[in-house]
């Protein structure tokens, strides 16, 4: 009996050249999608390359922004090279300054700065902010004012400068009471008042106030005070003196350490950040040998 083959029975060869030319098909389509995204990003190589090259740029730019933005106030006369760096200075621009300090010369205002180096505006603009010049060179721009005249009154009739209190001095100086209470919290400090001359540390003292507060009473009792030899002090020896943070003390010591010793005062403006308007309040507190 013969047997009826099914209808879409198909011969082994032909179906293997059916799935074969499947199979070329689906490769045809992977190569259709896939290839060209390939070729899209082999030819953005570059770009990326110069993305890449503009975002470590600005990284860059952040890092020295944020260099200078750290940055504590500086006497601009003392910039060193790394500094200089720092801020974005040019080394032309810092041969103009040393060389005008070479001649021994000071820089005392922006303007100065700005002559003598000849640096841009934009750049004088984000670096001068952090300018910090002695005090004797703003008062020497400005006119000298009649000083108000107190009554002179002996030694030995003024009262002590260590024993007044607060209240005394409100009511009788005229002192506000927020500035009275900050000279005995600065007096605490100090462990006592040295000299008068350390009246002038007190932050929102006015120089009137302060000379009529010293026609009345001056330091009668001090605590005796053992100088400390600069030249042989440790770090922590340094730190004693209450003008001196660990930064100025250790950056005293390495400046000594270069230099075998100083013989002066005067030569420790070479200290960055040292303060050359305090020098007579910080030598209560030190010697040479």
């Amino acid at each position: 009996m013969n047997t009826i083959k099914p209808h879409f029975e198909m011969h082994s060869r032909f179906r293997n050249g059916v799935f074969l030319l499947a199979l070329i098909l689906f490769l045809g389509i992977l190569l259709f999608f896939f290839l060209p995204t390939y070729r899209y990003d082999v030819t953005n190589l570059k770009e990326l390359t110069e993305y890449q090259h503009q975002i470590d740029s600005l990284k860059k730019a952040a890092i020295i922004k944020k260099k200078v933005n750290e940055l504590r106030p500086f006497n601009p006369n003392f910039i060193t090279e790394y500094k200089g760096y720092v801020l974005g200075l040019s080394t032309v621009e810092l041969d103009r300054l040393y060389a005008y300090r070479k001649e021994g010369k000071w820089v005392n205002s922006i303007q100065d700065f700005k002559r003598v180096t000849q640096v841009s505006d934009s750049l004088l603009v984000v670096i001068s902010p952090y300018f910090k010049f002695p005090e004797w060179t703003q008062y020497s721009k400005t006119p000298k004012r009649q000083k108000k005249k107190f009554p002179d009154v002996s030694f030995a009739n003024k009262k002590d400068l260590n024993q007044v209190t607060a209240s005394e001095l409100t009511k009788g100086v005229g002192v506000p009471d927020f500035i009275s209470e900050r000279i005995i919290k600065y007096r605490k400090k100090l462990n006592g008042f040295i000299d008068d001359v350390q009246l002038q540390d007190v932050s929102g003292l006015y120089e009137y106030q302060r000379n009529k507060i010293l026609s009345l009473y001056t330091v009668k009792t001090r605590k005796d005070v053992n100088k400390i030899n600069v030249n042989t002090a440790s770090v922590k020896e340094l730190m004693e003196v209450p003008y001196f943070d660990f930064e100025m003390a250790l950056s005293i010591r390495d400046f000594i350490k270069m230099n075998n010793g100083i013989s002066n005062f005067t030569e420790l403006e070479k200290v960055e950040g040292f303060s050359l308007e305090k020098i007579d309040r910080i030598a209560l507190y030190l010697k040479f040998n």
